[in-house]
């Protein structure tokens, strides 16, 4: 940062990848524009192709160590339909029961680890504090071990169902694996019991440390975090918030619903845009049109995560979290636009979560054996879950042997649906924060929490190998000035 006319935060930090913005002054040190870039690809779907599909709840866990969960359940849902069959209904609840542990693990995580240290020490507290341990300095070590518990017992239900948390191996075609024992069942329930009481606990956490701090309520309220746009998310029969199954709906800025259709209808409706800085694409609804970079009804942007679930819905389907919901939409109004309630929406989901974790572990099917279907001929299947980061969809096409095609396997992840609203985002937050001449980190980390709300994950997102690798090396002296740099296939 040898001068202010290009400022770059490199690396970003509290996600999981790799990724940087770039921040332009004009004259005066004010921002004139702003870039994120994501710089490093994975090329996950190129690699799948020539692969037996029923391998895929297995290869696409390794995509991402902070949502493999999702994954699978997207990718054994995409199978379900690739091979024509249905599963019995106790093998869903028992997807579903997985499926609720893998949310509340996540969200415990991003609120207290990753998002939480710009609302408990603060956004401009030093960075060797911004962190997991700063929370716990500040809100005591007997909460510190209530988050390490509770996340544990996640894990731990994960594994009984699915024999590992970090790389699940339960969905098949048609079902489940295993069944659960009563002895497991009793297991869970007891975990599920103290989850929910972590998940209280948290909502009561955000009420006092956001909602109850002047500074922090009013950076949720800031206009720097405020974006209009479109919102995605599954909801069920009653348009309640769903995480494992549903139609797609997708509201307006202005909370109308725009559409609502059955997953496998989604190429209808959004379509993917190339960025020339960056190895993560754009997503757009497609019969608006890719209009750029820009917010509103005209734009074809729209938002997934879980403020946008809470805005794509009419409530949600447990009584405590529709109670906390029926709140948040008080306070911000329907739809709310203020990227940072993300957090608040993540609560509100946890809290969900929980119920359904506790309903559903009293289900009566839950320790049933009839959890698998005979699959028929493979062909073509598309699998949708809402990942804790958002819509996630998996689609495959195959052979009559069920290896998949070339130019057969298609993911559009939850951050891929939101780097456009990321963009606009940082740009946004740049502009109100960050003014020169003098630019202080904290103004950085301001920019930074716009992009950190949608919890983003950029090695999930990067999929496609374009033929062409787009590359950049550069040399620094000992005073971090650039020596050499030399590029290939970069605009």
């Amino acid at each position: 940062m040898s001068n202010y006319k290009n400022i770059v935060i490199d690396p970003i930090t509290r996600l999981e990848g790799h990724g940087k913005i770039h921040i332009f002054l004009d004259e005066s040190g004010n921002v004139a524009n702003a870039y994120f870039q994501v710089p490093e690809l994975r090329g996950f779907e190129t690699f799948c192709e020539g692969r037996l599909v029923e391998e895929m709840p297995r290869i696409t866990t390794r995509i991402c160590g902070v949502c493999p969960g999702a994954h699978h359940m997207a990718s054994s849902k995409a199978l379900d339909n690739v091979f024509n069959v249905d599963p019995p209904e106790p093998a869903k609840k028992l997807r579903e029961l997985f499926y609720s542990a893998h949310m509340i693990h996540s969200h415990i995580a991003h609120f207290y680890a990753l998002g939480g240290p710009d609302f408990v020490v603060g956004p401009s507290a030093p960075p060797a504090k911004r962190n997991i341990l700063g929370v716990v300095e500040a809100v005591g070590l007997e909460i510190g071990s209530e988050v390490i518990k509770h996340r544990s017992y996640a894990q731990q239900i994960q594994a009984m169902i699915a024999a590992d948390a970090v790389l699940p191996c339960a969905g098949v075609p048609g079902g489940m694996m295993k069944a659960i024992s009563e002895e497991e069942r009793a297991k869970i329930e007891e975990m599920a019991l103290s989850t929910l009481e972590f998940s209280k606990f948290t909502i009561k956490i955000f009420n006092d440390v956001v909602l109850g701090n002047e500074a922090n309520k009013s950076l949720v309220l800031d206009p720097g975090y405020y974006m209009k746009s479109y919102y995605m998310g599954l909801v069920d029969s009653n348009n309640h918030v769903n995480f494992y199954d549903g139609q797609i709906r997708v509201v307006d800025p202005e909370g109308r619903e725009y559409a609502k259709f059955d997953t496998d209808k989604y190429l209808d409706y959004v379509e993917e845009q190339p960025l020339p800085y960056s190895y993560l694409k754009a997503v757009y609804l497609k019969n608006i049109g890719w209009k750029g970079l820009v917010e509103g009804v005209d734009s074809g942007i729209y938002r997934v995560a879980p403020l946008a679930r809470l805005n794509a819905a009419d409530g949600m389907a447990t009584p405590l979290a529709n109670e906390e919901y029926k709140k948040m939409m008080q306070v911000l109004g329907k739809p709310a636009h203020h990227t940072l309630a993300n957090h608040w929406a993540r609560v509100i989901e946890q809290l969900y979560a929980s119920e359904r974790l506790l309903e559903l572990v009293r289900d009566p099917q839950i320790t049933s054996t009839d959890i698998r279907a005979e699959p028929n001929v493979p062909d073509e299947g598309v699998g949708v879950v809402e990942a804790p980061r958002g819509t996630l969809i998996h689609h495959y096409k195959t052979d009559k042997k069920g290896v998949l095609l070339k130019d057969g396997v298609n993911l559009i992840v939850a951050t891929a649906h939101n780097n456009a609203p990321i963009c606009i985002s940082i740009k946004k937050a740049a502009k109100q924060f960050v003014k020169g001449p003098e630019v202080k980190e904290g103004m950085l980390n301001m920019v930074e929490m716009a992009f950190r709300a949608y919890d983003p994950c950029f090695a999930c997102a990067t999929h496609s190998l374009p033929g062409r690798m787009p590359l950049e090396v550069s040399i620094y002296d000992i005073n971090k000035n650039v020596i050499w740099r030399k590029s290939q296939y970069i605009d």
